[in-house]
């Protein structure tokens, strides 16, 4: 099994490569070890000395002193003044070279590679085979665990093999158990999945493997048929895979390559790997299939709630002019019978011929006239015109449509409930019990007044149709809620199974706020006693400057308005004048000089862990990039290019193009951009990284369940958000895929725990990405958080208590006083919460996502909520005093925009849509999208570069670094994404016979 590439294999096992400044830096030894140098004997020795401690300094690793490179080598003579004394490899001989190697040990407090080393990393390695990582990781994350526990790092052969023998023993264990405990019921099942049914020609395990995105009836009761052949599968496998421990990374590891694999792959495989594999790929299915039913449940409930409400304004404008005739009618007739009264007793009292006697006698006679029948007309046309029966029987009506499609779902899913949804589990289950046949003695409990009002005609009659739709709609806000939750589920479990384990917290606590860096938070007295200062600091603070601010107005209501005036606007126009004005830079061409550059096609593993076969071709790779980065699509992609075939571009996205695969691709591609000095031009404080996210919406063509519906965006369409992060020095490191009707600000925590190589320091986003519990999350976490909100000069300011503390002669007063209690009876739970996402155990858009829905009730939400309140305000009455970090937000934001704009100028073959239906083929799209941009930007940087270089003086060197600086390096004119186009004979003749051929003259 080959891990690294015959060239990664010698830069790991050579010394480093040094520039002069890293020679100073890691060749300027402390004085105790430069005194030992000066106690060796002999030049050789002293020389080697000093590079071996010089590249254990850089690497923690040993070289043999045959590789040292000769620069070293003079500069470390220099060091030991010796002048033009050589350095031999003879004269420095093994038994020196180990004496040396100890004391440099001992010197700087590490272990050798010995025989315990080997066991504690064995052990690490055997960890990380669990949890399937791809072998490169594997041997990044040995090296940095040998590292921080202070031990030397050995050869790549040594790890190669150390790796090789872990994945092997995990392999062997699985098939050893599998064999062990694999019944010969549960032998039979799996076998037959790799059978044809009696009435279709494929196979049962291919019939599986694709989910439904269609909310057609049939098509779910389809979905369904799939489910229950799962779910009994399922249930006869639990106990082997209880055996198994797969753990979850485990089950998508072994189920993916089942996904990927044709059937004679698999069938080719030995007989226990071959069932392994196909038990995963019944738990993963078996989980995507509850959460994909979950997601149809939800799809149809949201068409049918915008159906039902579309409809029901409709038929209230149609009936708005009948209902205005209704009005006259009843004031005409209470102009008549009360107001027509009132002005003949006007009369009647004025009348000068009757006496008073006679006056009462006829006033009593028109009270008495007919007065009821009128009073009892108007009450009840006021009744009827004020009461709107309307929409429950416009529900009613819409019922039959959404029973058939919801029905078979309820019927089939298990709910997991909690106190709260108890009355609604006992309905869901009279519901499963009669099959959907309801009556009036179906439960009410999960009902209100209202609705169990409604639940019957006015002749008394039950309405199981209206019934079953308000069932249907409970069913729904208890699955968004959390209130009802599904065991097997990746998306919708409780929110305990997202965080860390509490016995596991309880009994691990201390280690695991170590390991996430935590310690300091331990106890919440101190934070809140440091913010109370903080927060009354910055109150005074900013309403010293309330005269002296120009930008603030100051509202009569006690709001305020907050002006921040524009930057130069050229700093978000790219630098087209800069490249070639007649020399169009072919794509393909970028990509494979930033690959040169940066080694990003190497990312590109085989998705499985032991795959022996060689690397796919380069131009596999790039075509597939290209076709799915552009729009253009694989197969016409490969149809339009030369030298590669369907079949080869088609196995190379199959097997190597997965979302893990491609982020890496673009870390390698941001990293090399990070390591480069221009790009610091563009930053405007060296110790502070400013970054910034924001979403693009783009319509879905066909069936989906991930794209939502919105008429401002897609029209009668529907379609999804692209969410991109981008830092000041416009390196795109992250991106994600959300539904267009998901609110963004639960997924700012995930792009900014992507921090392999870019460490946000402070973050905006627009008003979208903003909510309380983010401020607060992402204090916790390490990061300032800096949106830019609308209105923000409405909104609610916070203060601790007591709320008297705030001066009356303060302009910006506090509206409401922090509830500090909760968030210290909640601060365990919080810190579990910022544990799980520092350690990656779980991601925090799954973790916001449930919690956003458990918000009204759950106590975790309202004390992270209550200690962002602390936060938002420190924030906002900065934010008031502070220009420059205002006009810094708007700029950071803006380069947001012009990434936006050219996604859609990278996506050459469909610029606003995406064909693909499935949440991780869009995400692998727009992954692919992103590679492309970061790559035209590296090949940018790099240009410029050059061009510094070949400047012919400092005066044209400066001039050209503040051009740069004051331009964006998001430019694309002079890249060719449209390819070449062929006017040779042979191309431009008739392929298909669509003209007759012309007779010879």
């Amino acid at each position: 099994m080959r891990i690294l590439t015959a060239s990664e294999q010698e830069a790991f096992d050579k010394p480093p490569q040094f520039d002069h400044r890293e020679r100073k830096q890691f060749f300027l030894l402390p004085k105790g070890l430069m005194d030992i140098a000066a106690t060796l004997r002999t030049p050789s020795g002293q020389i080697g000395f000093l590079l071996m401690c010089g590249y254990f300094k850089a690497t923690k690793r040993f070289y043999q002193p045959q590789d040292f490179h000769e620069r070293d080598i003079v500069f470390a003579a220099h060091q030991l003044h010796l002048g033009d004394q050589p350095f031999r490899t003879t004269d420095y001989t093994e038994t020196t070279r180990l004496r040396h190697q100890r004391r440099i040990l001992e010197f700087y407090g590490f272990t050798s590679f010995d025989k315990k080393a080997e066991t504690i990393i064995a052990a690490e390695i055997a960890t990380m085979a669990r949890m399937h990582l791809k072998p490169r990781l594997i041997l990044d994350r040995c090296v940095d665990f040998l590292i921080q526990h202070r031990s030397q790092v050995p050869t790549a052969r040594s790890l190669t093999e150390l790796i090789r023998r872990g994945l092997h023993d995990r392999k062997a264990k699985l098939a050893a158990l599998m064999d062990a405990h694999l019944t010969s019921e549960a032998r039979d099942l799996l076998d037959d999945l790799f059978s044809t049914s009696d009435d279709q020609n494929r196979y049962r395990l291919t019939l599986l493997k694709k989910l439904s995105q269609s909310t057609k009836p049939t098509r779910i009761k389809e979905s369904i048929t799939d489910f229950e052949t799962l779910t009994a599968l399922y249930g006869r496998l639990e106990g082997i895979l209880c055996v198994l421990d797969l753990g979850m990374a485990g089950v998508r590891y072994f189920a993916g390559s089942v996904l990927k694999a044709r059937i004679f792959q698999l069938q080719q495989r030995a007989e226990a790997d071959r069932y392994v594999h196909a038990a995963a790929f019944v738990a993963h299915q078996h989980f995507r299939m509850q959460d994909n039913l979950a997601d149809l449940w939800l799809s149809v409930m949201a068409s049918f709630q915008t159906t039902v409400s579309r409809e029901h304004k409709e038929r209230l404008l149609e009936n708005r002019k009948s209902q205005q005739e209704q009005f006259k009618a009843v004031m005409n007739d209470l102009d008549a019978s009360v107001l027509g009264v009132i002005r003949e007793i006007r009369n009647l009292t004025d009348a000068a011929d009757l006496s008073d006697t006679q006056k009462i006698v006829q006033i009593r006679t028109l009270l008495d006239r007919n007065q009821t029948d009128a009073f009892d007309r108007l009450r009840a046309d006021l009744e009827i015109s004020g009461q709107d029966r309307s929409w429950f029987e416009m529900l009613e009506s819409h019922s039959l449509k959404l029973q058939n499609r919801l029905s078979p779902i309820l019927r089939a899913l298990a709910f997991e409930s909690n106190d709260r949804s108890a009355a609604l589990v006992i309905a869901a289950a009279y519901f499963k019990t009669r099959d959907g046949n309801i009556d009036e003695r179906a439960p009410v409990g999960f009902l209100n007044a209202d609705e169990c009002a409604m639940l019957r005609r006015g002749d008394g009659a039950f309405r199981p149709s209206l019934y079953k739709v308000f069932l249907f709609q409970h069913v729904t806000g208890a699955i968004k809620s959390g209130d009802l939750n599904l065991a097997c589920s990746y998306k919708y479990r409780p929110m305990d199974a997202y965080l860390i384990d509490r016995k596991r917290w309880k009994r691990e606590k201390t280690s695991l706020l170590e390991r996430a860096g935590l310690t300091e938070l331990a106890d919440p007295e101190p934070i809140l006693l440091k913010l109370d200062a903080a927060l009354y600091t910055q109150y005074r603070a900013t309403n010293s400057r309330v005269a002296d601010n120009p930008y603030l107005k100051i509202r009569a209501n006690g709001t305020f308005h907050i002006a921040t005036p524009a930057l130069d606007a050229s700093s978000a126009d790219p630098l087209g004048e800069l490249f070639p004005q007649r020399h169009d830079v072919p794509l393909a061409q970028v990509l494979e000089t930033i690959n040169n550059h940066c080694g990003m096609l190497n990312a590109f593993e085989h998705w499985q862990q032991t795959h022996f076969q060689q690397m796919a071709s380069h131009p596999a790779l790039l075509a597939g990039i290209i076709g799915l980065g552009c729009g253009i699509g694989v197969r016409k992609m490969a149809r339009i290019s030369s030298r590669i075939t369907e079949n080869e571009l088609e196995h190379a996205v199959n097997w190597r193009f997965s979302l893990d695969n491609i982020r890496a691709a673009n870390d390698r591609v941001v990293k090399a951009m990070d390591d480069m000095e221009l790009p610091n031009l563009y930053r405007r404080d060296t110790l502070a990284l400013h970054t910034a996210s924001d979403g693009q919406k783009f319509e879905v063509r066909g069936e989906s369940l991930h794209a939502s519906r919105s008429f401002k965006y897609f029209g009668q369409g529907q379609g999804v958000s692209a969410y991109t992060f981008v830092d000041e020095r416009h390196l795109l490191w992250h991106s994600l895929m959300i539904s267009a009707a998901d609110r963004e600000s639960a997924y700012v925590i995930d792009g900014l725990m992507h921090n392999d190589v870019i460490k946000s320091d402070i973050h905006s986003t627009d008003t979208h990405g903003y909510t309380e519990a983010v401020f607060g999350l992402t204090h916790l976490l390490g990061f300032s958080f800096a949106p830019r909100i609308k209105g923000i000069g409405k909104q609610t300011l916070y203060i601790f208590k007591p709320k008297e503390r705030a001066d009356e002669s303060w302009k910006i007063q506090p509206d409401k006083t922090i509830n500090a209690a909760l968030i210290r009876e909640n601060w365990d739970d919080l810190l579990r919460l910022v544990a799980t996402i520092k350690l990656k155990e779980n991601s925090a858009s799954d973790i916001f996502r449930r919690l956003n829905s458990y918000s009204r009730q759950h106590a975790l939400y309202q004390a992270l909520k209550a200690f962002g309140q602390i936060i938002k305000s420190l924030f906002i009455l900065r934010y008031v005093n502070d220009l420059e970090l205002r006009q810094a937000i708007e700029k950071q934001l803006n380069k947001v925009e012009l990434a936006n704009r050219f996604t859609r100028a990278v996506a050459v073959g469909n610029p606003r849509e995406f064909t693909q239906s499935e949440k991780e083929e869009q995400e692998i799209a727009e992954a692919c999208n992103r590679l492309i941009k970061n790559s035209i930007i590296c090949w940018n940087y790099l240009y410029f570069t050059r061009q510094l270089e070949k400047a012919p003086d400092d005066g044209a060197k400066e001039n050209l670094r503040r051009l740069i600086a004051t331009h964006s390096p998001i430019s694309w004119a002079h890249i060719n994404m449209l390819g070449e186009y062929d006017f040779s004979e042979e191309k431009l003749r008739d392929s298909v016979g669509i003209l007759p051929l012309k007779p010879a003259a």
